[in-house]
């Protein structure tokens, strides 16, 4: 029955995946990024501003939403998760080091999609009476499609985000945790699944202040023992540093690109960075607007900066660093996969523990182990906090009139999935994760793509000049 299933999800995947899901992906992403007039480089310098400028690991704790930083920490929370060390591994095996190019590109094109969806997400935000704040792809779904048609969407996406966020991905976060954890302790799985269960169920009940207190602190710390580590082995390995960079590009576009005895084509490259790219970004996915969406800010263009940040950091830096640590290591010079790929995936190489087996040429096989596990703890569940919000923000938008019990029964079956993570298949819960990811895309591009006209007048109203003009209150246009 697995097998069938894996098989029919699997094909259903590659299909969204080699045609719908690129050609959306880098269509968004082209289509902001030139009705934005590049707004990802304009404006990168003053995202990068603000992160350092609201930089802070103890912040206020409102119930009325989050600081800026705060939100941009919830929302790289989410991305940076175990896309950026297990994903960024399954697309080098699967589409050869040319996947962590497409990564690169649909990630640059991707700053401007999520700049328009944080933009959006702000304008079309609300407030209730007690100053909590719900904002997300559902309220600028109805803004751009009012009716049925519009309802019918948000609702579809709702769904889609609780089983792969709430309840699919989450298992992906503690699937990979159990399986490092268990390679580098020789704890069972069943035992990393209940710890990881009592973690988030202690976040999960402090409500949003208790996460943005946990994110703040957490996110900073985990990204620079990551990068701070990957750069130390790049430094000892410099000499394969070019020749990973050169074998990148060259996979990238030669369909007969040789590895190991192993050949890419450009198709496998491209499927592989389109969908880890998106499962590592998730710029167009519709996740990380609901973060976003909580920032106090003067206007939406401020966070619109902030939310471009979050994918350069997710894809261009730690992705990044997990590609040159495992390509300059193990897929050049006498690396494992460069000498015999095929033999070497026989041996044991997979996708859950070559990253380890990377950081392990430098740290020793046991540090190596210890090392990717505690960092991808770290990431996994941060990432996991962070989708069970966005979750729980469409579950109470499903049942308006039955928020408290509806997010009750959300909350202990999300717990339950996290726990079955830690024993399921690690192939089958990847490949639902992909399929619900993948249909989140559609009807948020298309609402998107429909509310393309409030983004680029945002980014013109605020963005135009060498410097953001300065706005009293908020953007014009914006709901609360």
């Amino acid at each position: 029955m697995e097998a069938t299933l894996l098989g029919l999800v699997g094909t259903i995947n590659s299909y969204l995946s080699n045609y719908v899901l690129v050609f959306l992906l880098v269509g968004a992403g082209l289509f902001f990024t030139i009705r934005t007039r590049g707004i990802q480089f304009r404006r990168f310098g003053e995202g990068m501003r603000r992160m350092f400028g609201n930089f802070s690991l103890r912040g206020d704790k409102s119930k009325s939403g989050m600081t800026s930083f705060q939100a941009l920490a919830t929302a790289v929370a989410a991305q940076v998760g175990t896309g950026n060390i297990v994903g960024a591994c399954g697309a080098l095996l699967v589409g050869g080091p040319g996947a962590i190019f497409w990564m690169w590109l649909i990630a640059i094109l991707g700053m401007a999609t999520n700049y328009a969806e944080a933009v959006l997400a702000q304008k079309t935000r609300k407030i209730d009476p007690d100053g909590t704040v719900h904002g997300g792809p559902v309220y600028y779904i109805t803004a751009a499609f009012t009716g049925a048609f519009g309802k019918f969407l948000a609702g579809f996406f709702a769904v889609a985000i609780i089983l792969a966020l709430g309840f699919m991905g989450c298992m992906v976060q503690s699937n990979s945790i159990a399986e490092t954890v268990n390679n580098a302790f020789g704890i069972p799985t069943w035992v990393v699944g209940l710890v990881v269960v009592v973690l988030a169920g202690f976040v999960f009940l402090g409500g949003v202040s208790r996460l943005a207190s946990v994110t703040e602190k957490l996110v900073p710390i985990m990204a620079v023992i990551y990068i701070v580590a990957g750069i130390c082995v790049l430094v000892v390995n410099w000499q394969n540093v070019g020749p990973a960079l050169a074998l990148i590009f060259q996979s990238a576009f030669n369909p007969a690109a040789e590895v190991g005895g192993a050949t890419f084509g450009i198709i496998a490259a491209l499927s592989q960075g389109a969908k880890r790219g998106l499962f590592s970004n998730e710029a167009g996915m519709g996740s990380t607007p609901h973060a976003h969406a909580m920032a106090n800010v003067s206007n939406p263009h401020e966070q619109g900066t902030m939310a471009m940040i979050g994918v350069f950091i997710d894809t261009i830096v730690v992705v990044s660093i997990t590609a040159l640590v495992i390509v300059s290591t193990l897929f050049v010079g006498d690396g494992a996969l460069a000498q015999d790929f095929n033999g070497a995936l026989a041996g044991g190489l997979s996708k859950t523990n070559l990253a380890q087996t990377a950081f392990g040429t430098m740290m020793g096989a046991d540090g190596g182990n210890i090392f990717v596990a505690v960092c991808l703890f770290m990431f996994a569940f941060s990432t996991i906090l962070g989708w069970n919000l966005f979750a729980k923000i469409n579950v109470q938008y499903l049942f308006p009139r039955h928020k408290k019990a509806a997010v009750t029964v959300f909350s202990v079956l999300a717990l339950g999935f996290i726990f079955l993570g830690s024993l399921a298949s690690n192939d089958l819960v990847w490949e639902l994760a992909d399929l619900f990811n993948q249909l989140m895309v559609l009807p948020n591009v298309i609402a998107l793509v429909a509310m393309s006209g409030a983004v680029v007048a945002t980014a013109n109203q605020f963005g135009g000049s060498e410097r953001a003009k300065d706005a009293d209150g908020d953007a014009e246009g914006r709901t609360e």
